[in-house]
């Protein structure tokens, strides 16, 4: 079993910059896109994540028989892609991909004119792909589904024969992701219409761009972390956009409510702390960024700020089930979380005895790993394969060490 260990850090010690790695959502995006414009150009600035890097293997492959490992992202999107490219293909993926859910999407594909089989188990990788030209048309989506799935369809509808039309029903998460999807398929030179709860492509040809990656907000969200248990100092974060396309920009808003401060200028943002005035309870729908619930229900914890989160429903689906992997390990600090209904998270403030040196298990997760860091701040800790971080942050054991 691999451990880290990270060690308390000494009161305002913390004076740093971080060059962030690239936006793993847009380099994913790019990369579709790229291919869907036979453009002669390089994507710049690709994340050097195992994600990423799976789906640059898969585009450079001359092969039909593809492994993605642990990489949703990669699964949904080269699942649309290879639907609509001529030829005979099969996608698999590591043993927890392949309990992953993915009927909805072949659904839609095998109604949109496409052919997709499951090899295994009904509803779930690995899958046999008979690529071709799509029919198009509409469909109907509940809008609480990944929507991995709905920019994966929303990518390739343009070279539909009768383009696409989605409608979504009940309340839509993760909407900034869409939306991301629309603004940099608009850059490739593609009209998405997207209105309230409605989605049409009409039929299109993307334009080839050189296209540069800029850093990535969830990332970001562990050094607002960071600097929130610190108390002071600053931290500076190379490459993050202030009016950036990523959702989860919205962790600089969310941890104002915690004391920090962000500044933008050319280069990045500089995070300081502007107040250790803490809020008594902490209540936040994270439908549109759940990426950023670990991240930030750890933090609570460990500054003492009882919380009730909603719009969590997605985690379930992610590189584990994220609601009981934060029950389970943050109760080995004292702190006994609950899932007060369906897509919820609480903290009463309940204590129970702690685990006296604890390991944390990451749960093949990336996100469990470096939100759970931090937590070294305040006492030793292990974390269990620590390696996890490669999925979107190869570097990131490296730049804790500056905290060290």
């Amino acid at each position: 079993m691999n451990y880290v260990k990270t060690i308390s850090l000494k009161p305002g010690n913390l004076n740093i910059e971080i060059n962030l790695p690239a936006s793993k959502s847009i380099s994913n995006r790019a990369l579709i896109l790229n291919a869907l414009s036979y453009s002669p150009y390089d994507v710049g600035n690709l994340s050097d994540c195992d994600d990423t890097n799976v789906m640059v293997d898969v585009f450079e492959s001359d092969n039909r028989h593809f492994d993605v490992g642990a990489a949703g992202t990669s699964m949904r999107f080269l699942t649309a892609f290879l639907a609509k490219t001529v030829g005979e293909w099969t996608i698999t993926g590591s043993e927890r991909m392949k309990n992953r859910p993915i009927k909805i999407l072949v659904d839609a594909l095998n109604s949109l004119g496409g052919k997709i089989e499951y090899l295994e188990k009904e509803g779930f990788p690995p899958l046999k792909i008979f690529g071709s030209a799509l029919m198009g048309g509409e469909l109907t989506l509940d809008g609480g589904v990944s929507s991995q799935y709905i920019s994966a369809l929303m990518m390739i509808a343009p070279y539909m024969q009768n383009g696409l039309k989605i409608k979504l029903e009940g309340k839509v998460i993760s909407r900034p992701y869409i939306e991301m999807t629309q603004k940099m398929m608009a850059e490739f030179g593609v009209k998405v219409d997207f209105t309230e709860k409605i989605i049409e492509i009409r039929p299109q040809i993307y334009t080839p761009i050189r296209y540069q990656v800029e850093s990535d907000w969830s990332a970001a969200s562990y050094w607002y972390e960071i600097l929130t248990f610190a108390g002071e100092g600053e931290v500076f974060l190379r490459g993050l956009k202030n009016d950036s396309f990523q959702g989860d920009r919205e962790v600089a808003e969310i941890y104002r409510n915690f004391g920090i401060n962000t500044k933008f200028s050319q280069k990045g943002a500089k995070l300081t702390v502007n107040s250790e005035i803490l809020p008594s309870e902490f209540i936040y729908d994270f439908t549109n960024v759940p990426d950023l619930a670990q991240t930030v229900v750890v933090t609570c914890c460990l500054k003492n700020i009882p919380f009730r989160f909603s719009g969590l429903q997605s985690l379930k689906i992610k590189e584990t089930n994220r609601i009981a992997a934060l029950i389970n390990e943050l109760k080995k600090i004292g702190c006994v979380l609950f899932e007060p209904s369906e897509g919820e998270l609480a903290w009463a403030g309940e204590r129970t005895a702690a685990d006296k040196n604890p390991v944390f298990a990451t749960y093949e997760d990336h996100r469990m790993a470096m939100a759970l860091a931090p937590v070294g701040m305040f006492f030793p800790v292990s974390i269990q394969n620590p390696e996890v971080v490669t999925k979107s942050y190869p570097s990131f054991w490296e730049d804790i060490r500056l905290l060290y």
